[in-house]
């Protein structure tokens, strides 16, 4: 209705992110704040997506991953997506194969054991067994173990200043890769050739995530605890009856807590905000830092802060989120 002064491009040519006109084949795709441009591709687990015109056209990959998420004070994620918390002095099991009434046998079984300490009884490290036949790893204190051996299966040890990872193919089976950060954290990215049934504390990776809650007995449990129970390693520990809220035992560390757990909803990592709910990321994060209340508590509030990170960094998006005087990693000593 009236003119504007400014500049605008002519017909058939478009505006790019560095103010130049561009015919549309040229036209860069955005992705978490950052510019494509056209041919240039991402991956997330499941998909390939190549930048054309200005759009994300996405390919599904033929095989598709996923990861099972056991972090802090027992928090999981399943296969499928399912969120719950847990706190048991037993052993349980995160996840096996061989599951079906009519076929007992498992190819694989992975076992986490939490350590308490603190006044409030809460986790401060765990220990991870997994079992490969007549193979055995086993992650505690830092470091890990092997023993015994299975010519069917080949795995690799890689190491870097935050984790230990394990590469594992079951051949015909699984590809797995386990990463610990040597603390708290686990993670079971798992791809598979077969249909076979998964179960355990990580679910039942059928893409569904209303019936996670499976039981041992191949019922929907109603209720987490009810199913963190029938995964019991050893079926004459104790069960539990309910979840402590450390924020609620320790008020005073609460704000603290908040505070220092306020950078996942900071513009920090505003370029994920978008991808990956921030939510029970925060409030996994409080509701650990609320619990160390005897030494460590810088590191479970950076662990839960780590995987929000390496759940942006699964969407194709890289936090830098480290500084030297938050959540530091030291190199290795004069490197």
């Amino acid at each position: 209705t009236k003119c504007e002064s400014g500049c605008v491009c002519a017909d058939g040519l478009y505006e790019n992110l560095d103010g130049r006109c561009v015919p549309a084949e040229e036209c860069p795709c955005e992705y978490g704040g950052l510019a494509y441009g056209r041919g240039e591709q991402i991956q997330t687990e499941c998909e390939i997506c190549t930048c054309t015109k200005g759009k994300w056209k996405c390919v599904q990959k033929t095989r598709c991953s996923s990861t099972c998420n056991l972090y802090g004070e027992g928090h999981i994620t399943t296969f499928d997506g399912q969120r719950f918390v847990f706190d048991g002095n037993c052993e349980y099991i995160l996840a096996m194969d061989g599951c079906s009434v009519n076929r007992p046998t498992s190819s694989f079984k992975i076992v986490t054991e939490n350590v308490i300490c603190g006044k409030s009884g809460v986790t401060c490290s765990r220990s991870i067994s997994i079992y490969l036949g007549n193979l055995t790893i086993i992650l505690r204190d830092e470091t890990f173990a092997i023993s015994g051996e299975n010519p069917g299966i080949r795995y690799k040890v890689k190491k870097n200043a935050l984790h230990l990872m394990f590469d594992i193919i079951i051949p015909g089976k699984y590809n797995m890769t386990l990463i610990w950060n040597k603390h708290m954290n686990f993670f079971i990215k798992i791809s598979r050739e077969t249909q076979e049934t998964i179960c355990g504390l990580c679910g039942n990776y059928n893409g569904n995530m209303k019936d996670d809650f499976e039981t041992r007995s191949k019922y929907v449990a109603s209720n987490e605890l009810e199913f963190v129970n029938s995964w019991k390693e050893n079926p004459l520990c104790g069960d539990v009856y309910f979840v402590v809220d450390p924020c609620s035992k320790n008020p005073y560390r609460k704000a603290w807590a908040e505070k220092t757990c306020s950078i996942i909803n900071s513009h920090v990592f505003s370029a994920c905000h978008n991808k990956v709910n921030r939510m029970p990321y925060y409030e996994a994060c409080v509701r650990d830092s609320c619990g160390c209340d005897i030494g460590g508590d810088c590191q479970c509030m950076c662990d839960a802060i780590a995987v929000y990170a390496m759940a942006c960094l699964e969407k194709g998006i890289c936090i830098d989120w480290r500084t030297p005087e938050f959540c530091p990693v030291y190199c290795e000593y004069y490197n």
